[in-house]
């Protein structure tokens, strides 16, 4: 593959699969056992017991992330190679909008928002899989790094944008069920080129010349159930969502290559190589890039299991946990095949009613995705994670909340060792590295 360079977006949840809409989860994390509105997604059988009537909720989050990539390679070209990558995730204001209707035992709720992945990322400086083996090749054609200008440029959306229906029945005092169905659509691109060119002076300058535009679109529907036992001040609630059936087809713009012969027999009457002659060049590389190829990028099975316990009307707490079959849900080039097995998540979170105006909350969350060294790609990497987020709530009347976060990721740097990196025969490793942060705001109303 060139590029698939926006997965795993600036968010909470698996791989593929974001779990945070809602402002309350941001702040606390822990919402799977909730009442509130965000039970739209979180926990449809819990509003069974929410508000009476009609309930609406806004709100708008701004994520920033880096995807770093750090390459040395000791015996490259006679010398130590030593890059550091700077990849810049980036997203605008993300929306998600919830609703729901209840009356008597019944209620109807509605989710809609980016539920997968989720971003755009640019490498200004390409990625080492393309200037690793490019460099190579040309310093086996006698020209060295020194002689030419190497320049690079690399970047990708990836957005799953989905719309959720639940219908949730009171089945006794203390149980309550749901079922529903989300639409989810993919949208996404990969765009990039690289260039090698001598100094202008020699004729016309160009090394090698490959640039990509490929757009990728697709759609999948998963059903959705959830149940919630709720008595006195416990309530415990599981939600399983099954897995998203997603298969896209590639509408590319473009997709060439130019490489300049140095074979001296045949030079002067074919001083290029073009076409598909010089895409061979690359490999699998650009093989899925074709126009018309289709890719697998399925959401996986999620199951939840979550505790909500309230110490007293002022205080709420919350433990749960998330597991994503991501081991079988189909990847590009069936990569879910090198995960040692899914994403596996444990999230707790307490909220404190301060007075009836103001509630504060805070929260943490563990991402362990159950990676191995051979599914790590310079174009698509992901690193387990610990997540804190805090925040708070301020009731303006008694049918307006407006709701504040701030949630911060630490990752785990993961390094990959090779003993013959990118098949170069030379010792070299990657080191991945991401940061990420997230702010939101968002309005519930109740009528």
């Amino acid at each position: 593959m060139l590029l698939c360079l926006a997965g795993t977006g600036a968010w909470a949840g698996g791989l593929m699969t974001n779990t945070n809409y809602h402002i309350a989860f941001d702040r606390m994390f822990a919402r799977g056992a909730t009442f509130d509105i965000d039970a739209a997604y979180s926990n449809p059988a819990g509003l069974a017991w929410g508000h009476e009537g009609l309930q609406l909720s806004l709100n708008f989050q701004k994520p920033w992330q880096n995807r770093d990539i750090e390459t040395t390679i000791p015996g490259f070209l006679g010398q130590v190679f030593h890059q550091k990558y700077n990849g810049k995730a980036s997203a605008p204001i993300v929306p998600a909008l919830f609703a729901s209707y209840k009356k008597d035992r019944w209620a109807v709720s509605s989710m809609i928002g980016i539920v997968g992945s989720g971003g755009f990322v640019k490498y200004d400086e390409g990625i080492p899989m393309f200037e690793v083996p490019i460099r190579g090749l040309l310093a086996q054609s006698g020209v060295m790094p020194s002689n030419y200008a190497y320049t690079a440029n690399m970047k990708g959306k990836q957005y799953i944008y989905g719309g959720q229906l639940n219908f949730t029945y009171k089945i006794a005092d203390f149980l309550s069920a749901a079922v529903g169905m989300r639409a989810n659509y993919y949208d996404g691109y990969n765009r990039g080129y690289v260039n090698a060119i001598l100094p202008v002076s020699v004729g016309d300058p160009t090394l090698i010349d490959l640039r990509l535009d490929c757009l990728q679109k697709g759609w999948g529907f998963a059903p959705i159930v959830s149940v919630d036992f709720h008595q006195g001040p416990l309530t415990v609630a599981a939600r399983y969502e099954f897995r998203t059936k997603i298969s896209t087809e590639n509408d590319t713009k473009q997709l060439d290559a130019t490489i300049r012969n140095t074979d001296p027999t045949t030079a002067a009457v074919m001083p290029f190589i073009q076409g598909e002659l010089a895409l061979k060049q690359f490999g699998d590389k650009v093989a899925g890039y074709q126009d018309g190829a289709k890719t697998r990028y399925d959401m996986p099975a999620l199951l939840t299991v979550a505790l909500g316990y309230e110490f007293n009307p002022q205080l709420r707490a919350a433990v749960e946990y998330h597991f994503f079959d991501d081991k079988n849900a189909k990847m590009a080039g069936d990569r879910q095949k090198e995960l040692k097995g899914g994403t596996n998540e444990l999230l707790a979170g307490v909220e404190f009613d301060i007075n009836d105006k103001f509630t504060v909350s805070c929260g943490g969350q563990r991402t362990d995705y159950g990676l191995s060294d051979s599914y790590q790609q310079n174009t698509s990497f992901a690193c387990d994670s610990y997540s804190f987020g805090l925040g708070g709530a301020w009731n303006i009347n008694d049918k307006m909340r407006l709701n504040v976060s701030y949630f911060k990721t630490i990752y785990s740097d993961y390094t990959v060792e090779q003993t013959s990196y990118l098949g170069l025969g030379a010792q070299g490793k990657d080191v991945y590295s991401r940061t990420n942060d997230v702010i939101g705001i968002g309005i519930d109303y109740k009528f």
